[in-house]
């Protein structure tokens, strides 16, 4: 299957159907055993380790089910994470990851630690440290999985706004309500595609 640039993405199935597989292998976290996966003209598993690293650095940013925020750092400081090996003064690190932070609404908030603020904000947190490289592709498992539904639809407007921004987006869900903010909806069975499901754009934005 083609994802197009820009485009937004949700991957549904039921549990081990192989939706999170699927995402590691986007993620150049796993090897396929068969295939290939090519992005912007580069075949990534032919990639050397290293070049991988780069590659993932480059073109990925990533958002899972857990924050995976370090407790003793600031809000800002986590942000900063992704950016800390490039070769920039600290100042500028400290500028992207401000930007990242203001764009998913938190800019108030950078020198809070991840224990001062609600969860839906600790979400947040995580899609600004995947955002603060201005990655062309933002690959998301279960971003709203440990989240009410009224958080979960402020995060998946987050989403929203970065797609519209020009971001690709591709997220692992199981949640229909936010599977309706993706323009695509492919079904995994079995670790292979089962269909594909383009209604769901025209059903989230149908005018009566």
């Amino acid at each position: 299957f083609d994802i197009q640039e820009g485009e937004f993405v949700g991957v549904m199935g039921e549990s081990g159907s192989g939706k999170s597989t699927l995402l590691s292998v986007m993620g150049a976290l796993n090897t396929p055993t068969s295939g290939k996966y090519t992005v912007d003209g580069i075949e990534v598993y032919g990639l050397k380790l290293d070049q991988r690293a780069d590659f993932r650095r480059e073109f990925l940013g990533f958002v899972f089910q857990s924050f995976y925020l370090i407790p003793y750092l600031t809000v800002l400081e986590n942000v900063m994470l992704p950016v800390t090996t490039l070769k920039m003064k600290v100042q500028k690190k400290r500028d992207m990851a401000g930007y990242a932070l203001e764009r998913v609404g938190l800019g108030g908030k950078s020198n809070r630690l991840p224990s001062e603020i609600s969860g839906g904000e600790q979400e947040r947190v995580a899609i600004a440290r995947a955002i603060a490289n201005e990655p062309p592709i933002l690959l998301a498992d279960e971003p709203t999985g440990n989240l009410d539904s009224k958080t979960s639809k402020g995060i998946m407007d987050q989403f929203q706004k970065l797609n519209a921004d020009g971001t690709t987006i591709v997220m692992v869900t199981h949640n229909r309500d936010c599977a309706h903010y993706a323009r695509r909806i492919l079904e995994v069975s079995d670790g292979l595609l089962a269909q594909q499901e383009p209604q769901f754009w025209e059903a989230k934005f149908q005018v009566a």
